[in-house]
């Protein structure tokens, strides 16, 4: 069967909406063991260094990058630039400062350092970073970008922001507390009885013919399937019941832990093909999805798993 995050006390694997059910604790963490508290920490403070880091180094180099300012990684699809670079230093630099003892898993020091990732198994708070999510969107122009912060604790993500500066939008999630889009509630709710699903799957540009097949399995009556954007953004998206769901073949901690926290928190549903909770520190099995409901996931996850 499927889960959305978390395996019911009984063994039985079940999906459920995750705002009532929160993504569990990292395997091998105590029973009952409680996680940071986040009395101790200025969560304005920490909005303020997002906004502050996007204002100073990607706001200015939006439509003005020069040739020099982009650089391929591991591919004419897989671009960094100079924003990302010194957005997250920026990030790093702040953010540790307002949590002394914490350790920053970054997209781009993960890719100068894979070692990086280790911290998401360590018994420090991590804060997880993606400086411009959707740098491709930026590169070309387009405000589809955002900048992404988790704060996570043993395999749980506390809290989140989801910053589109070029849009005018700051999306905050707090475990347990809700989330909001510029200072009001975010409800996903769902969809409507018998209306076709607006699902975003990973784009052909980063899926190889195994996983284009999977994702294939989608393109049947009632859904209506189409590569992503900004990945952030998608889960905004659902957040405000502007999309069903999503199907992503794809595992980096950057790029998910912000957006499953401001879909859990907004109502929504999540889960993988596997029946397994998601798990920020990798090793999961894919694709899996978000969604505003658990029978929008529900019938996502069985067409995925009807694949394998």
């Amino acid at each position: 069967m499927i889960e959305a995050l978390r395996t019911q006390d009984s063994g039985e694997t079940a999906i459920t909406p995750i705002a009532a059910t929160p993504p569990a604790a990292t395997p091998g963490t105590a029973p009952g063991e409680p996680s940071l508290d986040l009395s101790v920490l200025d969560l304005a403070a920490v909005e303020a260094a997002v906004r502050r880091a996007a204002a100073d180094e990607i706001v200015p180099r939006f439509r003005q990058l020069a040739a020099e300012d982009i650089v391929e990684k591991n591919g004419p699809h897989d671009l960094v630039t100079v924003a990302d670079r010194l957005a997250e230093e920026h990030l790093t630099a702040s953010l540790t400062a307002l949590l002394p003892g914490s350790r920053v898993v970054g997209e781009e020091a993960v890719h100068a350092d894979p070692r990086v990732l280790d911290a998401l198994h360590g018994d420090d708070p991590v804060w997880i970073v993606d400086p411009v999510d959707g740098t491709r969107q930026f590169v070309h122009g387009d405000p589809g970008f955002c900048t992404l912060v988790a704060l996570a604790h043993r395999g749980e993500v506390l809290a989140s922001w989801t910053y589109a500066p070029a849009l005018g939008l700051m999306a905050i999630a707090r475990r347990g507390a809700g989330a909001q889009l510029n200072g009001v509630p975010l409800q996903a709710g769902s969809p409507s009885s018998g209306a076709v699903l607006d699902v975003a799957t990973s784009h052909y540009d980063f899926t190889d013919d195994e996983q284009k097949r999977v994702l294939a399995t989608l393109e049947t009556g009632g859904i209506a399937p189409r590569p992503c954007g900004s990945a952030g953004l998608e889960y905004l998206h659902i957040a405000r019941g502007e999309i069903d769901a999503i199907a992503f073949s794809w595992e980096n901690a950057w790029d998910h832990a912000a957006g499953l926290l401001l879909v859990h928190e907004a109502g929504g549903a999540s889960g993988t093909v596997a029946g397994r909770p998601f798990r920020i520190e990798g090793g999961n099995a894919l694709p899996f999805t978000a969604a505003r409901d658990a029978e929008t996931a529900r019938r996502i996850l069985g067409l995925l798993a009807a694949a394998n």
